[in-house]
């Protein structure tokens, strides 16, 4: 793959005015998009500047987080604190994303969005209120290992990190889930899957695939 080298502000902007001329693949009034990527390339970073650009474009965005989508500790821990294919096959809710984000902006849904579930400091139920998010609006899901899951993305991106930029930039109390990202590498291969390619190696060099 032909990766060229971008700024993250024209990248931004690259990815709004992409966003701006997509049309839902269902029909429905809203599109849905995934900034996937390890912790250590910073996802959510990336889908905060790519809200705000929307935002000044005039379009409604709610921003949703993987992370606030996490099992409680009794499913998430269950083989341990350092699982990495517990943390991978199990620590997401993803039937609850499917349910609480998705489902509602199916064509004829309600547009109305769980921001989140669950909050693993307490271990108890965030109890948010629902977002609802107007037709014609984005919804920007952020995380690690969104793809694979038959999630109907609209447009995809995916931060890539080569696997000695992962081994350091990811910090040493988390390393153990260095071994779920490589399954993932080999069992989803989330460049091949993503629309957009970004590589993150150097967190302020990033290079891209452009449109294709």
């Amino acid at each position: 793959m032909r990766l060229e080298a971008i700024t993250w502000d024209r990248l931004t902007d690259a990815l709004a005015e992409r966003i701006g001329a997509t049309a839902p693949a269902d029909g429905g009034p809203w599109l849905r998009v995934a900034v996937d990527g390890a912790p250590a390339a910073r996802p959510a970073d990336a889908a905060g500047r790519l809200a705000e650009a929307l935002r000044l474009r005039g379009r409604p965005v709610h921003v949703v987080a993987a992370d606030g989508f996490l099992r409680p500790a009794s499913l998430r821990l269950e083989y341990g604190k350092e699982d990495p294919d517990a943390y991978y096959d199990t620590w997401f809710d993803r039937q609850a994303l499917w349910r609480e984000v998705f489902t509602p902006l199916d064509p004829g849904g309600t547009g109305r969005v769980l921001p989140d579930l669950w909050d693993p400091r307490t271990d108890r139920a965030t109890r948010s209120p629902y977002a609802e998010l107007p037709p014609g609006g984005v919804l920007l899901l952020h995380g690690p290992l969104l793809f694979g899951h038959w999630f109907p993305f609209d447009l995809s991106v995916h931060l890539k990190l080569s696997s000695a930029a992962l081994g350091r930039r990811t910090p040493q109390d988390e390393r153990w889930t260095l071994p779920a990202f490589a399954r993932y590498e080999d069992e989803v291969r989330p460049e091949e899957a993503a629309d957009v390619v970004v590589k993150a190696d150097d967190p302020d060099r990033p290079a891209w695939n452009g449109h294709g």
